[in-house]
């Protein structure tokens, strides 16, 4: 895993007052409001929480030359391993060829 992938990242305190505060206010609303008032402000609420706990790290990840750079790679390493298979099959292209053009030449 690379560094600060989402097992070893630290969960900040500000995110966590402000998880903390959506959460009371979101269970306060029902104290004070009508229950469907109190529903549509939790589920704003909720809704802003959990929209700022996924966009926290929104701007830490692999650039798009980075991801193609990796797909590159990958695609290299397939290439190569699979370098044994190609070259078979050319040889079996190029016997089959050889019986096609020996076949054709003899009619």
């Amino acid at each position: 895993m690379t560094e600060g992938s989402p097992s070893t990242r630290r969960v900040s305190p500000f995110l966590m007052a402000v998880v903390g505060v959506g959460i009371a206010v979101a269970v306060g609303s029902f104290a004070v409001l009508d229950w469907v008032l109190a529903a549509f402000v939790a589920i704003v609420v909720l809704v802003a929480v959990a929209m700022v706990v996924m966009a926290r790290d929104w701007d830490r990840h692999d650039s798009y030359e980075e991801r193609e750079q990796a797909r590159a790679l990958r695609r290299k390493e397939k290439w190569e391993r699979n370098a044994g298979a190609r070259a078979r099959d050319r040889a079996r292209w190029e016997a089959h060829q050889a019986r096609k053009a020996d076949r054709d030449g003899s009619r």
